[in-house]
Formats: structure tokens, sequence, C-alpha cells
């Protein structure tokens, strides 16, 4: 049976990968990739899915910005461009061997791309969240995304992933969750998480 990605609370984890204070300048859409990523990282808190961190050569990259809210999170620092380093390996492991993996971060056609690669030949599902991943280039951004397609990742969008998560307006944490609804009456039912 081909698999057709749909996401489940239970067997997911999210990997954030180098949210970093370096990438601020020169990230297309830095501002909106890390505003999702946080959405991401605040129903993933709601809802009890595993979250793991890594950073890039933090040395280099600076630390993970602050407006990602991830305090709390220990980062697994890395050179390699792929997540999987040993510390995030042993991460999974102790999570139970999550096999569906939502992620999103920085560079989508450098360490967006190996994780997904590493990932998919381990036979695990990946869902590439499309406006929580972004490169120096939209060109890059564009052609790593077609790519990783091509290599059977799953692309989506924060929105996309939030519905999925919760699939019910009924679903007792549906208030929590960051999701931005555009249908008709629906503010009535549901109205945005606010910081308090």
């Amino acid at each position: 049976v081909a698999k057709i990605g749909r996401l489940s609370t239970k067997g997911s984890v999210l990997l954030l990968c180098d949210i970093q204070e370096k990438f601020r300048p020169t990230i297309f859409q830095f501002t909106n990739i890390v505003s999702n990523a946080a959405r991401l990282l605040q129903a993933c808190r709601i809802l009890s899915i595993p979250q793991i961190l890594t950073e890039q050569y933090p040395k280099g990259l600076g630390p993970t910005v602050p407006e990602l809210g991830a305090e709390g999170l220990k980062p697994h620092t890395k050179t390699s461009f792929s997540m999987l380093t040993e510390s995030v390996e042993s991460a999974l492991k102790s999570l139970g061997d999550p096999q569906q993996v939502i992620l999103c971060g920085i560079e989508a056609q450098a360490c967006i791309a190996c994780t997904t690669y590493d990932l998919v030949e381990r036979g695990m599902e990946v869902h590439i969240v499309a406006d929580a991943v972004s490169s120096r280039s939209q060109t890059d951004r564009l052609f790593a995304l077609s790519r990783l397609k091509q290599s059977g990742a799953f692309l989506t969008t924060t929105e996309g992933v939030l519905l999925q998560l919760v699939q019910d307006a009924k679903h007792p944490n549906f208030k929590e969750v960051p999701v931005h609804l555009s249908i008709p009456g629906a503010a009535a039912h549901h109205k945005p998480a606010t910081d308090s």
C-alpha cells in the first residue's frame, strides 16, 4: 500500500534545523520562516509531539533565534549537513523511533536536503513544511523542495500540518493550537492562541 502521508500525533517528531542568528540577514523570508516554525513548535508542545533542535556550528553561526521560542530545548550541535548526528539518533531511539518526521528550518538545499535523504533511506516518512523552510536564494529553495519531493518527501505547509494533527474542530486542544482559519463563521469557534 502506498503511503499517503497522513500525519498523526502518535509516532511523530518535529525536527527544527539550524534556525540561527547569523542566517537572519541572508535567508529568504527569514521572519516568516521563523514565525511558522514557532507555530509548529507551539502546536507540538500542546499536542505532546516531541521536538528535536539542532544548531550548525554555533560558534560561527550563533545561537538559535529567541523568537522561535525554543527555550527548554537543548540544541544538538553539529558540523554535518544532516541532522542525524549520533546525539540526534540516540534522542530518536529514546523516543521509540518515531516513523513520521515534521521537518523545518534552514537551508533547504543543504541541511534540510541531507537530513531528508537520510530519513527517507531509513524508511521514515518525511513531511517538509515548505513555508517553514528556506535558503539564501529562492532558486535554491524552490529547486531543493522539488528535488526532495522526487526523493519521496511530502511537501506541506504549517497550516496543513496543524489541521492534520488536530483533525477536528472538536479536538480538546483545538483552541490552543495556533491555526489561522479562514472559514466563514470559524472565528466564533476558534480564537488563535495569544501570548499571556
